[in-house]
Formats: C-alpha cells, sequence, structure tokens
C-alpha cells in the first residue's frame, strides 16, 4: 500500500464525525485501510452506532474488555440464526442456515459435542505425523527460482489436504472444498465468485448432495473417527433437517479453511515486513511456539462476528435496544492497546501471546484451534528446517470482504 492512500484514510478517520463512521466497508478491509478508523472508535465511540450501511443499521465494539463483555453474555446476546446469525449481513428467512455455532444453548452445546472429539488430544496427536508428511510433500514440491502464488500452492494446498482428512473426504476432490468455502462467505456481485444468493444455494445444495452420499455410507457402517461419520452417529445431529445440515457442513469448512488458510498466508507476509522477528525465529526456532498465535492475532481470520440483542443492554454508557445486531469487531480488539502491549506491531516472543480473540471466547471459541496452530506450528519447523529462502515479489491481494479477512494471492519466490 502506497503511503499517500494510508495518509489520506489516516486523516479522514480522524476528521469524520462520528456518526458518519461505518467501519463495515468491504473495500475497507480489501484495500488494508480500515486500522485507522477502528482505532479512533476505540479511542472516542468503543460502543459506536452506524445508522447506515450496505448491512442496515448496527453497533460496532471495538475494545477488546467490551468484545469479552457480549461474548459471554450468550443470554442477552444471541448468536442464532432465527434471529440474524453470526455475521453483519442479513439473510433472508428462507435462506437461514442454521449451524451450531449459529445457536444458543442447549442446542449448540449438544450438536457441538458431537464432532468435538475429532479435536481431541489424543486424535490431534495421530494427526501430527499426517500434517508434517504432508508439509514437506508441499514443501519440496515448490518451484525454485520462478514466482508463483504462495495462497494456492501451499496455504490453500495444506488446509484442503487436511479439511479432507477430517471428513475422510476423496483427495482427488479436494478443491471443491475450498471452493464451496469460498462461494459460502463471498460477497455477491456481477462477475463475482458468487453473483447472487440463487447461485450460493445451487452450489450449497451441489454440496449437500455429495456429502449426503458420504453421509449414506457412513450411516450404514461402524462409527468412524472422521465428522461425517461423528455427525451421522450422534443422537443430537443424525437427524438432522436438510438445511441444519447444511449449514455444519458450511461451518466445519469455513472454520477448517479459512483460518488456518489466511494465517499461512499472513504469516509471509509479516516475516517479510518484518525481517528482524524472522531473524530472530531463524536464531531460535523454539520462539515457534509463541510465533504461531501471534501471526493468527495479526491477521485476525474473522475480521468479526455478530450477536443479536435479545433484551436492553448497557454498554460503555451506550443503550443497545432488544432487537438491535452488534458487531464484535476481532480486528479491532487484537489491536487494543489497553489489552495488547504495543499491538500495531508483530512481536514473535510476547510473553502471553493467546491473549488475542481470533478464535473467539466462551462457548462459541474455536473448536479447532488447537488443529489451526498445529498446521502453522509444523509448517515453520519445516521451512526453518530446509532455511527455505522465501521472497515475497509484491503485495498480497485481499478478500473483499468485512468478514473473511483473507488474502487470495500472495506472489513469492523460493531461492533454489
Amino acid at each position: 500500500m502506497n503511503a499517500p492512500v494510508n495518509l489520506d484514510h489516516a486523516q479522514l478517520a480522524a476528521s469524520l464525525p462520528l456518526d458518519q463512521i461505518d467501519p463495515s466497508q468491504p473495500q475497507l478491509f480489501q484495500d488494508d485501510t480500515i486500522h485507522p478508523y477502528f482505532a479512533r472508535l476505540r479511542r472516542d465511540a468503543p460502543v459506536h452506532y452506524t445508522r447506515e450501511s450496505m448491512f442496515g443499521p448496527f453497533w460496532s465494539v471495538t475494545r477488546y474488555k467490551d468484545i469479552m463483555t457480549v461474548e459471554v453474555n450468550h443470554k442477552v446476546f444471541s448468536s442464532s440464526s432465527q434471529f440474524g446469525g453470526i455475521t453483519i449481513r442479513d439473510r433472508a428467512k428462507e435462506l437461514e442456515l442454521p449451524m451450531f455455532i449459529a445457536m444458543d444453548p442447549p442446542k449448540h452445546d449438544i450438536q457441538r459435542q458431537a464432532v468435538q472429539p475429532i479435536v481431541a488430544p489424543g486424535n490431534l496427536a495421530k494427526m501430527e505425523g499426517i500434517i508434517r508428511e504432508r508439509v514437506c510433500t508441499i514443501l519440496d514440491g515448490l518451484p525454485r527460482n520462478e514466482t508463483f502464488n504462495w495462497v494456492d500452492k501451499v496455504s490453500i494446498e495444506l488446509t484442503v489436504q487436511m479439511l479432507a482428512t477430517l471428513f475422510d473426504f476423496p483427495q482427488e476432490d479436494r478443491r471443491l472444498l475450498s471452493y464451496w468455502s469460498d462461494c459460502a462467505t463471498a460477497m455477491p456481485m456481477p462477475g463475482g465468485l458468487i453473483e447472487n444468493e440463487e447461485q450460493r444455494e445451487k452450489v450449497f445444495h451441489e454440496m449437500a448432495a455429495y456429502f449426503i452420499g458420504l453421509w449414506n455410507k457412513r450411516v450404514n457402517a461402524a462409527p468412524a473417527p472422521d465428522l461425517i461419520s461423528m455427525m451421522a452417529h450422534a443422537e443430537a445431529t443424525r437427524n438432522m433437517p436438510p438445511r441444519e445440515f447444511m449449514g455444519n457442513l458450511v461451518l466445519l469448512i469455513v472454520g477448517g479453511n479459512d483460518t488456518t488458510r489466511n494465517s499461512i498466508s499472513g504469516g509471509v507476509w509479516f516475516f517479510h515486513n518484518n525481517p528482524g522477528e524472522y531473524a530472530k525465529l531463524r536464531a531460535n526456532p523454539a520462539l515457534v511456539e509463541s510465533a504461531v498465535p501471534e501471526i493468527i492475532r495479526y491477521q485476525t481470520p474473522l475480521a468479526h462476528m455478530r450477536r443479536t440483542a435479545l433484551a436492553d443492554f448497557e454498554l460503555q454508557g451506550q443503550k443497545i435496544k432488544e432487537g438491535d445486531k452488534v458487531i464484535m469487531w476481532y480486528l479491532s480488539g487484537n489491536r487494543d492497546p489497553e489489552a495488547i502491549e504495543e499491538p500495531e506491531r508483530f512481536i514473535i516472543d510476547r510473553a502471553r501471546p493467546r491473549q488475542h480473540l481470533s478464535f473467539g471466547f466462551g462457548i462459541h471459541r474455536c473448536v479447532g484451534n488447537r488443529l489451526a496452530e498445529m498446521q502453522l506450528k509444523i509448517l515453520w519447523e519445516e521451512i526453518l528446517k530446509r532455511d527455505l529462502k522465501i521472497e515475497v515479489q509484491g503485495p498480497p491481494k485481499r478478500v473483499l470482504s468485512a468478514f473473511v479477512h483473507g488474502i487470495t494471492e500472495l506472489p513469492v519466490r523460493v531461492a533454489g
């Protein structure tokens, strides 16, 4: 990003009347110019109301401690799809996709427990060898001395291979998983991946038809340690209605894909911009333990989660009314200087590196957080072992979205 653009946004964020600030504009995330607006809101209006936006009116919660207040108070702040779900974008009632992250207790807890065993410590230990083998194959197969897209060859490839394993999904079709994930989160626009909601629904039905074939095989076989078998055999999920089945598939695919994929891409970009931190890591590879959560904090792969108020509630002196849309901006909370020391800096040896909001908090904390960290940890261990010289050739291209804080392209060259 060139300096004048950044300067313009810094000046604009500082000078705009508060009631004109709309932090939901997708272009600000794609251009990576959102941070000055969040800094202004944290300072002057940590609980802020936007009356008009492309997503309708909403409250922004931008400070770490206030996000935590909303996050843990699930009796007042609902994530249920029947009230609007977990993203700022409203869906028509007939297009609602119930999924356990978009449910309130007790149903949320029961459905979450059905898939929890996939990331139990014993199962993670078994996966470590598989992940390492795949990472080695991917890294050793990278082109040398030519420019390629790191996102495609490494970030997506590693995550879809892992997702396919979690679902016991045919590896030869694994790229369908990243396609479905991208379709689930894409903003509808002419010429885009998804042009309208009808097209998205068509993709969802194609995805469901594929998975129903897998489901029918698993439900008639002995229980197995994959996500489809776990859902097929668990009392809470074996008789899900079709849209709930689709919703939980979307949740598991997006959750297993976006966090890891975008942190893998972001890490390369952050080390490129902070060569001193990379020198620190090369000198002491054990720092990978704290570098991984710092990468995840600094990237914040999902910019926000949404809640809907079920009752009137006062937060930081602001009166949130029943029915209001409340957006917890994780991307802002992860840069809150009241909670994290020097949050704008990328520092791989922080004393408390896991003190971030990227995985959420409370009952909705990301079920696969340890698996995401394990994939990143192994990747950087193997990069360091090989002393790979990853040379970034240009700035990343980012996703046009106020929800997925993602990277679509990162041109790099590996010196041979």
